[in-house]
């Protein structure tokens, strides 16, 4: 599935030509988005594009093209490039970013830093394997440009060696005048498909500015099924494609876990009640069933699983309609129960031997009853399935730990997917039970010669669904070899089974020399696409040495192969000097030097009264809470990071005005008996100008300031007021501390010291930020990117499971979150007791309003 969006008018740079192109070979897609741009205004502007990919594609080119002049992408380990790309933007110079922003590579983040008066060619390039779902291939383009663009186009073309059996081309967006503008047509191996409506069909109305563009653009196809295998190799790579047809289906057995605890109350159980009700009339007769329903205490509907009879089915309906949420989250409780009722039937022959068994949970939150330890628990869960059974984990919303799931999923044969909060939830819900309601194969194997073939991708599956797609690739060992010959053996409804599949070098060669347009080392690209997305995979479940070992591999290939990915990104600058372009864009910039000057120590004063409005603030106690004042709602949000002890946070960047500000957590002595986890602190903050060379250091132990090569150490014990320009340094003895620089913002750094001897706690900072209008629009971080408008809403005010603590839905940034009314600690006034601050609750580390996940700010150290 393949998705493009790009935004068309931000910050006064207007797009005036936008063209996406697409090219398919065998079922690898070649995608090229390339838009023109112009920024009028006579400063440099930076665009942050957020570009909506599938988790399976790849960037891998980003260009820019200014005065006839082309900039291409370099791709380098995500730290390096990142550090080029802020000089760039610090010079005001063209530059561009991409970078996989998550972790599961969803969305890709490419910043654009555009010169005053400039015309600008972007040109940007990804990759994908599009899977086949329900019988066909779907390639998805999100249309969204938000104004009228002179010209637009999208062409797709599509070779299969094997010949197109259909293709189909629509638009959720798509009128009766528009139907007309798509174009689509194939025979034999090709197929075509083209959309360029001119500006007078883009119009909502005659006369009108605005545009009908606004919505799904899809392509689906299907190659002809002549022989269940197909089987490909060029230039020293092979792609083995099986997708057998006119199967007996696999009799399943499906136990469904799902949580009713508290939090899913409301619309997420409606939702889970429709989507059970519609998967029970899509369930077989020979299907054998069973609902767990896990809050504090497990619930099984029935003891042992049963058939779905017509008078089971009825039963089971009534069941459904009746689930109610109660309780806690005791998730590997329900699990357990799930795992033993399945090693049960088979045991007592209550479900036929051959046949396939899946666990499908459904959660929204995390476990909190019972086992709660996530480590513990994927351990448990893994010893006690013992691969015999795939588990595929649902999360609901955002406040559940979706890495925990993925890992839980992936080291039991399962996948993870994301039920996102919305009116089509019990449609996502469903989709996904469809994908996998149809084994036909099992235990599926693809064996290829030994001395034939070497670096395998995944050769064993443990399902094939009707209507999917199993893809292997490997490099040819033997350059002289014009055939290859697999079988694949697996277990049928009946029998055990197999295919033999039979490769010719001659023959898909001459294929290839069809068309023009086929990129020839798409074998190899492949093979490497599908090879790092398999270490990215097994890497979320590794720890240690295996996971180092994987990492570097992926890595490896991702530089060689030029893909950016979670470990990857592609750095594209523009020369000051177009005469000597080489080497420029590494070049490192000069700092600008201000060394301290003598200055006068004296009694230290009070830090001046911190501004109410537009004020962002971080409040650090017990756990990391962060604090966001929203002047024009009258209330504040919040949010706590949980992470380990020694993690560094990126709470301030601002590439504009040079400052930057990170923290360093610290743990709590120990664990008391009641928490569930160990709290941690901000044991360090660093707080640097690069364009003035400073850096503070601030632990509670001591306070750094190093201006070049001058270093000063002062004593929380001192009372200081450091005055000279550009610098303003006050330290209020065993309180706080206040720093300005320049005409920037300003910081108060709170000491928090605790009882000496307490045998929980130790001492910690905390962190509030003044005037932070002062910083630039192109400020980010944890706390930096706050410092922009920002707007949400309350809806649904319910009781929470405290009944002092009420939840509610908040409508931000396009998502719907539960959050919970609390209460957050102010300690700028009162240090020792602090004020109470009323807020919404963000869970699960902000998720859903922070841009990104809480992971993507973690750096490598304090400067």
């Amino acid at each position: 599935r393949s998705t493009c969006w790009w935004p068309c008018i931000i910050n006064g740079i207007e797009f005036y030509s936008i063209k996406i192109d697409c090219r398919v070979t065998s079922r690898f897609a070649h995608n090229v988005i390339t838009s023109r741009a112009v920024n009028r205004a006579n400063i440099s502007k930076e665009v942050i594009f957020d570009v909506d990919l599938p988790k399976t594609a790849f960037i891998t080119n980003f260009t820019m093209t200014i005065d006839g002049v082309t900039y291409p992408g370099n791709i380098k380990e995500k730290e390096v490039a990142k550090k080029q790309y802020e000089k760039a933007v610090s010079k005001g110079q063209t530059a561009g970013l991409v970078k996989a922003s998550g972790r599961k590579t969803e969305k890709f983040t490419v910043s654009v830093n555009i010169a005053a008066a400039s015309k600008v060619t972007f040109e940007l390039t990804y990759e994908e394997l599009l899977k086949r779902q329900f019988g066909k291939y779907e390639m998805f383009i999100k249309v969204k440009p938000k104004q009228l663009v002179k010209n637009f186009e999208v062409q797709v073309n599509i070779f299969e060696p094997q010949g197109i059996r259909e293709l189909e081309a629509e638009g959720t967006f798509i009128t009766n005048e528009l139907s007309d503008v798509i174009k689509k047509s194939f025979s034999g191996k090709k197929g075509h498909v083209s959309f360029k409506p001119t500006l007078n069909q883009q119009r909502t109305c005659a006369n009108c500015s605005t545009t009908l563009l606004d919505g799904d653009f899809t392509i689906k196809y299907d190659v002809e099924r002549g022989k269940p295998n197909d089987l490909q190799i060029v230039n020293g790579y092979f792609v083995h494609f099986f997708a057998p047809t006119d199967l007996q289906n696999l009799p399943k057995n499906v136990v469904f876990v799902i949580d009713i605890s508290g939090s899913m109350s409301g619309r997420e159980i409606e939702q889970t009640r429709e989507a059970l009700l519609k998967i029970l009339d899509d369930i077989k007769g020979d299907d054998y069933f069973n609902f767990i329903l896990f809050g504090s205490v497990v619930y099984t509907w029935k003891d042992t699983l049963v058939k779905a009879t017509a008078e089971n089915l009825e039963e089971a309906r009534k069941f459904v309609r009746a689930i109610h949420t109660e309780g806690a989250t005791n998730l590997h409780g329900g699990l357990m129960r799930g795992i033993e009722m399945l090693n049960t039937a088979y045991e007592k022959n209550i479900v036929p031997q051959r046949s396939t068994s899946i666990i499908i949970m459904l959660t929204d939150g995390q476990p909190n009853v019972g086992l709660s330890d996530p480590q513990q628990i994927q351990e448990s869960v893994k010893k006690a399935i013992q691969e015999k059974y795939p588990l595929y984990n649902l999360g609901f919303g955002y406040g559940v730990d979706y890495n925990f799931l993925e890992k839980l999923a992936l080291e039991n044969k399962g996948l993870a997917r994301r039920i996102y909060p919305d009116s089509d939830s019990a449609i996502q819900l469903q989709g996904f039970y469809d994908e996998v309601s149809n084994p036909m194969l099992s235990d599926v194997e693809l064996n290829y010669p030994e001395n034939s073939v070497s670096d395998l991708t995944n050769n064993n599956f443990k399902h094939f669904y009707d209507g999917s797609e199993i893809v292997v690739a490997g490099r040819i060992v033997d350059n002289d070899l014009n055939s290859l010959t697999a079988d694949v053996k697996a277990q049928g409804a009946d029998n055990d089974v197999t295919f033999i599949a039979q490769g010719d070098v001659k023959e898909i060669t001459e294929a290839l020399q069809e068309q023009e347009y086929i990129f020839g080392d798409y074998t190899e690209r492949l093979w490497a696409y599908l090879t790092i997305q398999q270490l990215l995979e097994k890497r979320i479940a590794a720890t240690g040495d295996e996971k180092e070992n994987l990492t570097a591999k992926a890595l490896e290939l991702s530089l060689k192969y030029k893909f950016v990915t979670p470990l990857t990104s592609m750095i594209v600058t523009k020369p000051e000097d177009y005469d000597n372009q080489a080497g420029l864009a590494d070049k490192p910039i000069e700092a600008q030097r201000n060394p301290l000057k003598p200055c006068h120590l004296h009694t230290s004063q009070q830090p001046p009264i911190l501004r109410k409005m537009n004020d962002v603030r971080l409040d650090l106690d017990g756990d990391p809470h962060f604090i966001i004042s929203v002047p024009q709602k009258e209330d504040a949000l919040c949010f706590n990071i949980n992470e380990n002890p020694g993690a560094v946070l990126n709470l301030i960047k601002d590439p504009v005005t040079g400052i930057t500000v990170n923290g360093q957590l610290i743990g709590a002595r120990r664990t008391s008996n009641e928490a569930k986890i160990q709290n941690t602190y901000f044991g360090k903050l660093g707080i640097a100008n690069k364009h003035l060379d400073l850096k503070l250091t601030v632990t509670p132990e001591k306070i750094t300031l190093q201006n070049g090569n001058e270093k000063s150490v002062f004593n929380w014990l001192d009372s200081i007021n450091l005055q000279q320009e550009g610098l303003t340094l006050i330290i209020n003895k065993e309180k706080n501390l206040v720093l300005s620089l320049g005409g920037g913002a300003s910081f108060v750094v709170v000491l928090h010291q605790v009882w000496k001897k307490h045998p929980l706690h130790q001492d910690f900072l905390g962190l509030y930020v003044m005037d932070s209008h002062k910083l630039s629009e192109q400020t980010h971080g944890l706390l930096g990117q706050f410092f922009h408008p920002i707007d949400f809403n309350i809806v649904e005010i319910h009781p929470g499971s405290d009944p002092k603590k009420p939840d509610a839905t908040m409508i931000v940034k396009n998502n719907e979150l539960t959050v919970t009314r609390g209460w957050q600690k102010d300690y700028r006034k009162d240090t020792k007791h602090g004020l109470d601050i009323p807020c919404w609750f963000v869970h699960n580390s902000g998720a859903g309003l922070i841009d990104g996940v809480h992971t993507d700010y973690i750096v490598s150290s304090i400067f």
